[in-house]
């Protein structure tokens, strides 16, 4: 990885300005594909989980092929990282679309009680039919499904009250298939994170390695960096202003605000520049830590004819 070391290197780097297109699918990645693709119809209902703060960017294309019209709920996860209020936006979204979409926190449990109604209510149908045939034990199976790192070994050890799931702040933390019995008469199957070939749309490719969900080995970090400057500008700029201690980033690119930054943190180098590899690390450190507070980085108004 190339470091940038000199302001006039990193200028321009905002991907708004110059198209940086992320491409990673290992082949662990294929093999997830046709795992969850051989397994799909073994399941009586798939919970998808998305993260609360990029619900769209999230969201795995691929698998809405493989869904079909499998009973589907949404586990927005995450949602202590997320505002509130543009939350809700995307709750109504889902809701306008025909799809239930559930705000929740492994952590501390919040919004599972909601989270396993709504998985009984879609599943409604299917238990009637079962006790019609006289199936009344029959455990419903379940799949979590989700790209890396959005939280899914987490979400599983809350449902299950256990430890049953590896976790890990690294994506593809999570290699092989597991099929793990839960309280309330489920089976559930757990799969390793899934993304897609190539990422397209450059706006969902930054998202995702804002987030984490890519490695940060397979892109370079000071552009990613200045994006999220330029994002969180424009979406919560006194957060950028509270945190670092800045007067102000009106007017910034997203360069400027990552020099800002890295003269706050004290990352200065000869000649009076700054670091831009290590201030861009805790940048991204902090927000993904939500050191930053609570932030949506999309709502449906920016995927609008998508």
């Amino acid at each position: 990885m190339q470091k940038k070391k000199k302001n006039k290197n990193i200028e321009n780097t905002d991907t708004t300005q110059r198209g940086a297109t992320i491409n990673w699918f290992p082949g662990h990645m294929a093999k997830t594909r046709r795992l969850i693709t051989e397994n799909i119809k073994l399941v009586d209902v798939v919970v998808e989980l998305k993260d609360s703060r990029i619900p769209y960017s999230s969201s795995n294309p691929l698998l809405d092929e493989i869904i079909g019209n499998k009973p589907r709920v949404i586990a927005l996860s995450k949602c202590d990282m997320a505002d509130k209020d543009a939350l809700k936006t995307w709750i109504e979204y889902y809701k306008s679309q025909g799809i239930v979409a559930v705000p929740i926190d492994s952590i501390k449990g919040t919004g599972f009680g909601t989270l396993k109604a709504e998985i009984n209510n879609v599943l409604a149908d299917k238990i009637k039919r079962d006790q019609e045939k006289g199936m009344k034990n029959r455990p419903a199976r379940m799949m979590v499904v989700g790209i890396p790192n959005v939280g899914k070994s987490s979400f599983i050890n809350k449902l299950c009250g256990r430890a049953s799931a590896k976790t890990g702040d690294r994506p593809g933390v999570t290699t092989a298939k597991q099929w793990i019995r839960i309280n309330g008469g489920y089976e559930l199957l757990d799969t390793p994170g899934i993304l897609w070939p190539k990422f397209e749309d450059e706006f969902v490719g930054k998202n995702l390695a804002f987030t984490g969900a890519i490695r940060d080995e397979v892109y370079d970090i000071a552009e990613i960096a200045c994006e999220l400057c330029s994002l969180i500008a424009k979406k919560s700029p006194q957060k950028l202003c509270e945190v670092y201690k800045l007067d102000s980033v009106e007017g910034l690119m997203g360069h400027e605000i990552l020099f800002e930054i890295g003269k706050k943190r004290g990352c200065l180098i000869a000649g009076g520049d700054i670091d831009y590899d290590r201030t861009s690390r805790i940048l991204l450190d902090e927000f993904r830590a939500n050191k930053l507070g609570t932030i949506v980085l999309e709502t449906p108004d920016d995927i609008k004819g998508e």
